[in-house]
């Protein structure tokens, strides 16, 4: 019991810096990328709308505030004590649930890809890693842990000296990718980097999907493409996005058509075209299920917003 109390200080310590450092380099609200290309900083001094992303593998620390991400029908909350994980491309919506002017929310993203992963379990020196090929979510939220948070701590330090992260920076980036992989959850993140898994055939079918969204789905030809049945990979595509490989799809095609209608260059019935519907009723059908409000009204709601 006193251990335990002594790591919960000892974490609580650390994600007090943490945002002190957060804090320095970030002086208004938004997403800040910083002299570490991997590294962005994150400030918010308010609650937010839901924002609609495909989300790249990364891990996010909140270091004070906290934000609720939405994966398919599944919700994860997480503040100081927890962190979170993408493993893989993932069509999501964040909002930042806790902030204030006060006390903003704060948090950092470190992007990854499975190369580095990969490099890590196939050194002996790093881990010793036994293959496993079940399959797991592709998104996670874990409890924040010391050794983990100074690395963290020690690579946002590195801004202070910009002359050393050409050195410095890959060696705590990898030190950190260690630190997540030999978390009770790291199998979410190993499967990708692990030759011929069913994760990684899951990986290259999103990718697929993502740059091909407007084109009709044919879930038989993705499975032929990976050497995998239809009915595994919508099962092992259900259990990595939490929906099938249509939901997915229609995330994908909402998000695209929605970044259209905000940009101004189209009205809703060209952009369901262009995102590959055949039918601007279904479109708006689909649209306002998934944003609240057919899509001249939630553009109008979000110009709006935008202007204040």
């Amino acid at each position: 019991m006193t251990s335990s109390l002594h790591m919960d200080e000892d974490v609580t310590f650390q994600m007090q810096e943490l945002a002190h450092l957060i804090g320095r380099f970030t002086l208004k609200d938004g997403i800040h990328s910083t002299a570490i290309p991997a590294l962005s900083l994150i400030r918010a001094s308010e609650i937010s709308q839901p924002i609609y992303s495909v989300q790249q593998p990364a891990l996010c620390i909140v270091a004070q505030g906290s934000k609720l991400v939405i994966l398919g029908r599944e919700s994860y909350t997480y503040d100081e004590t927890q962190y979170l994980v993408a493993s893989v491309n993932l069509p999501i919506s964040g909002q930042v649930v806790q902030a204030t002017a006060d006390k903003p929310y704060l948090c950092m993203r470190l992007d990854f890809d499975s190369g580095q992963i990969f490099d890590l379990i196939q050194d002996p020196t790093a881990l010793q890693f036994k293959p496993d090929n079940s399959t797991q979510r592709g998104l996670f939220v874990s409890s924040n842990k010391v050794p983990l948070l100074e690395a963290i701590i020690r690579l946002v330090r590195l801004l202070d000296t910009p002359e050393d992260i050409p050195i410095l920076a890959p060696l705590i980036i990898r030190e950190i990718l260690y630190r997540i992989i030999q978390d009770e959850h790291g199998h979410s993140i190993k499967q990708f980097a692990v030759q011929n898994s069913h994760a990684q055939h899951i990986a290259k079918v999103i990718e697929v999907i993502q740059s091909e969204y407007d084109k009709p789905l044919r879930v038989d030809q993705l499975a032929a493409m990976v050497n995998m049945s239809s009915s595994s990979l919508h099962y092992h595509f259900k259990a990595i996005t939490a929906m099938s490989p249509i939901q997915f799809q229609k995330q994908i095609r909402l998000q695209e058509a929605r970044s259209m209608l905000i940009a101004g260059s189209t009205d809703a019935a060209d952009a369901a075209f262009q995102v590959g519907y055949e039918s601007p009723s279904q479109f708006s059908r689909e649209y306002a299920r998934m944003y609240g409000l057919p899509p001249k009204s939630d553009i109008q709601r979000l110009r709006h917003a935008l202007q204040i």
